[in-house]
């Protein structure tokens, strides 16, 4: 137990970063002591997923909640590197500061733009010029591995588009994705098991490809999917019970009948 500690009806910023600070010091939490980067940083992605499901949600008392949950998160982080002397809670803001000004030069300079696009340019270009990368490869390999695998590649192909690397429409995306069907289709009939792992590889890559030039979010896109896919497999569910079908003994005809059915409802 901490003595002395001031408990308020209601705390701000500053007390969560004390609060932090209390738990990881001497007669803290044991559990928040030990924690490092590395043991907490799939939390953080944890938090950052409720975040946006309370967006989806349009819960604004979630999204309060989640907020706080994430914030959490960057203190804990950062109070880390307090204790190593690395960097302050003052200089993440110093930081995330200073590349706002120096990315809204239409806001704190003298540049004028002329709608988004403009401002998703300059930023584009700013971003590069200060990060010192001279090449669409560098500013590719700045993107992180560790995005999600449909997100890190519509990165990646946004970045070739704007080097000019790129199809002239959907149609060539679309003739594109259907070669590389094709090929998964010869590795899995010809191939190795590796062979068809690179071929799927470059469906998924392809179909990304054609979600750009849609304008359609690839990771929503697919998210959307899973969902109608789980909703109407429900529904198959709950027929096949009331109809007395075993779906594990069934035959592929007789659940592909309950399928369409299904599709009737969601």
């Amino acid at each position: 137990m901490i003595d002395n500690f001031d408990f308020k009806s209601n705390y701000t910023f500053d007390d969560l970063v004390a609060i932090v600070a209390i738990l990881r010091g001497e007669g803290g939490c044991p559990w928040d002591a030990v924690q490092t980067h590395t043991t907490i940083k799939k939390d953080l992605i944890e938090e950052t997923y409720e975040v946006i499901e309370a967006i989806n949600k349009d819960d604004k008392a979630l999204l309060q909640e989640e907020l706080g949950d994430l914030l959490l998160q960057v203190v804990f982080h950062t109070q880390i590197e307090i204790e190593a002397g690395t960097f302050n809670m003052d200089d993440v803001a110093d930081g995330i500061c200073k590349k706002l000004i120096i990315r809204h030069p239409h806001v704190f300079g003298e540049v004028k733009v002329d709608g988004v696009d403009d401002v998703l340019s300059n930023w584009d270009d700013i971003k590069r010029l200060t990060k010192g990368q001279k090449t669409t490869t560098q500013a590719m390999q700045a993107v992180p591995r560790e995005l999600p695998a449909l997100m890190r590649s519509t990165k990646i192909q946004k970045k070739a588009a704007k080097a000019g690397f790129d199809w002239d429409d959907v149609a060539g995306a679309l003739d594109k994705l259907e070669e590389e069907i094709a090929e998964l289709r010869a590795a899995i009939a010809d191939g190795t098991e590796e062979d068809a792992a690179d071929e799927l590889g470059d469906v998924l890559f392809s179909a990304v490809n054609v979600s750009r030039f849609l304008d359609v979010d690839a990771e929503e896109a697919l998210t959307a999917a899973t969902d109608k896919f789980f909703n109407r497999f429900s529904v198959v569910e709950q027929l096949a019970e009331k109809q007395n079908v075993d779906m594990k003994q069934a035959p592929l005809a007789e659940l592909d009948k309950l399928w369409d059915e299904a599709k009737k409802w969601k």
